[in-house]
């Protein structure tokens, strides 16, 4: 595959960002170095700095993004702390997938901070993307703690492993698969930021896992 050029990669990034992330008024620019992206500008929300920094990953030569993205809450959607308290916990409740009983929420200038036990990986993962999209939020830090039963670590790597050749065959010959004291590493190398994702969602749900030490590096001339 031919490498493409810094200055074809970011005019790829700004027509992606126009289709898929931001609404006409926000402002996005991006800068590329050797295929790293820098997001800088300001959105009206923290949903849409992820949106931005998830459209940018999508495009073919990008190897990792750096989101600088300032979020400025437009005063139609400005939110007390407290109304976005009462939003967070709503949310939570109405997920299914998040055990939100297990899970508390602390709002600092619309900034929300998530604490708790939960007991799988993905069930961390969700309780972010629940919170992300309400209106008021700046910024979220999850610091849930996954607590999963007592799974032996070669259990959880053969499992792990039979996951990643049943959904992700191609890429998973690629990645080594490293389970020490509940955290989960993944080593190797694949070509587009679409193949790390599925890796990492196979692995989400596996039992046993209390984080994940992603070293996956995208290469897309290898």
């Amino acid at each position: 595959m031919t490498r493409r050029t810094d200055d074809r990669i970011r005019r790829d990034v700004i027509d992606e960002l126009e289709w898929e992330s931001h609404p006409p008024g926000s402002h996005i620019d991006a800068a590329v170095d050797h295929g790293v992206v820098t997001l800088s500008g300001s959105v009206d929300s923290y949903a849409e700095k992820v949106a931005a920094q998830e459209a940018a990953r999508c495009v073919l030569g990008v190897t990792d993004v750096a989101n600088e993205l300032e979020v400025e809450v437009p005063e139609k959607h400005a939110r007390t702390d407290a109304e976005v308290a009462h939003a967070v916990r709503h949310a939570l409740q109405w997920n299914v997938m998040v055990p939100d009983s297990r899970i508390q929420s602390t709002v600092s200038n619309g900034w929300v901070t998530l604490e708790g036990t939960v007991d799988r990986w993905r069930e961390h993962e969700d309780a972010e993307a629940t919170v992300r999209p309400i209106a008021g939020v700046r910024g979220v830090s999850n610091r849930i703690a996954v607590a999963p039963p007592e799974v032996a670590a070669h259990d959880v790597c053969r499992t792990i492993e039979e996951v990643l050749a049943r959904r992700a065959h191609r890429e998973a010959s690629a990645i080594k698969v490293h389970v020490r004291d509940g955290v989960v590493t993944l080593e190797g190398q694949v070509r587009s930021w679409a193949e790390k994702q599925a890796i990492l969602g196979a692995v989400a749900h596996a039992r046993g896992i209390q984080s994940v030490d992603d070293q996956i590096r995208i290469s897309p001339y290898d």
